[in-house]
């Protein structure tokens, strides 16, 4: 992933991964902010539940509302992006 470009942010390097996905450090090209991307790994696209705790987990990120921690920028489809502090 990293080099490659999702819709205007550019993926700069890994940050880590888990059970349900891998999150990268990007940059948004149109603001020039960094962000956090969140990917579901494509092996639980098609599993419900697995799908429904990753939108669970990007509304419950979203929720908190501390800049200081994060900013949900954006959520689409697999991925979810987080401006960073």
């Amino acid at each position: 992933m990293t080099g490659r470009t999702l819709s205007h942010y550019q993926i700069l390097e890994p940050l880590g991964s888990g059970g349900m996905g891998e999150v990268f450090k990007a940059r948004d090209t149109r603001l020039n902010r960094p962000v956090a991307i969140k990917i579901l790994r494509s092996e639980h696209l098609s599993q419900t539940t697995r799908k429904q705790r990753f939108i669970q987990e990007a509304q419950s990120a979203s929720a908190l509302n501390q800049k200081i921690l994060f900013t949900i920028a954006k959520r689409t489809g697999n991925i979810w992006m987080a401006e960073l502090p």
